[in-house]
């Protein structure tokens, strides 16, 4: 029998998925005994109605709601103080975030703040927290980021928008409701950017230096889920089965980054986002070919791309197929297929790549990456298709 490598496993979510599960919150609620919940949501899903939803089954519990529904895409340290001013109006012991990895975001920051105090600059890291956090249930509506089953918020400073990832367990959700009935909503382009999103996380987490036997197998289901389910999730008429999918899928690949982490994609996604406005999804879903083309000079990464591309039934072998099926998935959520049609331009490359170098998602890339490599990786990607 082969060495099984030493690993450490701990799964702290509940995951309950399924068509409707969102009408089993009032059941969940009254397991915890909770009695007032702050409902952290957005403009957009108000209108659609899903919060609505919640705050019923809330209600129907004996919980009193208070609705904080101003969450923006990219959060920063202005919109979780903004949260936890209304969290502080009513004395919460339960928070409940129903929306995409914003406001899930936005409410393990105010989770932070409320119950440990000080700025969200703390707890920039890991394990900054000293004492226990709400309980949180996540209800997410895009199949993205996996912020459902993650310790990890991502909050850009207000001052100069750099992300800070602050991880704690203790910022776990405690539930995650993946319920498909709420992506019927989900506008095609985001659709499109949470789901490259989601393919991202996959791909870079089956080939991090941190990666563990337990890791690899949310990383390669989390691909095959979404390679399979993402272009039914992107048709005219998206079928409910694809939208499970694609929830499922992308909670498996945010189990793999709470186990492994990230990479050089989303390093040079990052400075994208905060420089010249590119959505996340879609800048991690551009850079992420030429990452791949990249780190298979390095042979365990190598063997592994091969190991994902047999696994979705790509046609070709190894990066080489898997690079091409990721810009054909872009491509058919309607990305840019180059940084030039974003506005990037060749003076623009130094800055980006100091950037990316800095980014702490960068050392764990499995071929080693510095700001050299990636003005490399910039200007192929300003050209390339």
């Amino acid at each position: 029998m082969a060495d099984v490598p030493a690993f450490e496993l701990s799964l702290r979510t509940r995951i309950v998925a399924g068509s409707g599960t969102l009408e089993r919150l009032e059941e969940l609620v009254r397991e915890l005994g909770s009695a007032r919940a702050l409902l952290v949501t957005d403009p957009g899903l108000t209108a659609a109605g899903h919060p609505d939803r919640a705050a019923a089954a809330l209600e129907r519990a004996g919980v009193e709601v208070t609705r904080f529904a101003e969450s923006r895409r990219d959060p920063t340290t202005a919109d979780v103080d903004a949260c936890l001013a209304v969290a502080r109006t009513c004395d919460p012991d339960l928070l409940v975030a129903v929306g995409g990895g914003s406001s899930i975001d936005t409410a393990k920051g105010a989770n932070f703040l409320l119950t440990n105090g000080g700025r969200m600059e703390d707890y920039w890291g890991v394990g900054k927290a000293s004492r226990p956090m709400l309980p949180l249930i996540a209800v997410p509506t895009t199949a993205g980021t996996g912020s459902e089953v993650q310790s990890f918020a991502l909050i850009g400073r207000e001052s100069d928008h750099q992300k800070m990832a602050c991880g704690d367990r203790r910022a776990t959700p405690c539930i995650a409701i993946l319920d498909p009935t709420l992506t019927a909503t989900l506008p095609r382009e985001v659709a499109a950017r949470t789901g490259l999103d989601a393919l991202a996380h996959a791909v870079e987490t089956a080939v991090t230096s941190e990666r563990t036997p337990a890791s690899a197998l949310f990383s390669r289901r989390a691909f095959e889920m979404v390679n399979a389910s993402l272009p039914r999730a992107l048709s005219e008429d998206p079928d409910e089965e694809a939208r499970g999918a694609m929830l499922v899928g992308a909670a498996w690949a945010g189990l793999a980054i709470e186990h492994s982490m990230l990479g050089a994609a989303h390093s040079m996604a990052n400075p994208l986002t905060v420089h010249h406005g590119l959505p996340h999804g879609q800048a991690v879903g551009m850079m992420l070919p030429h990452v791949v083309r990249y780190n298979a000079h390095e042979p365990d990464a190598a063997r592994e791309y091969d190991r994902l591309a047999v696994l979705g039934g790509l046609e070709g072998k190894g990066a080489g197929a898997l690079a091409a099926r990721i810009e054909e998935l872009s491509a058919l959520g309607d990305m840019p297929g180059t940084l030039a049609e974003c506005g990037v331009r060749e003076a623009d490359v130094p800055a980006l790549a100091a950037e990316a170098a800095e980014q702490w998602t960068a050392r764990f890339n499995p071929r080693p990456v510095d700001a050299a490599a990636f003005e490399s990786l910039f200007r192929t990607a300003l050209g390339h298709r």
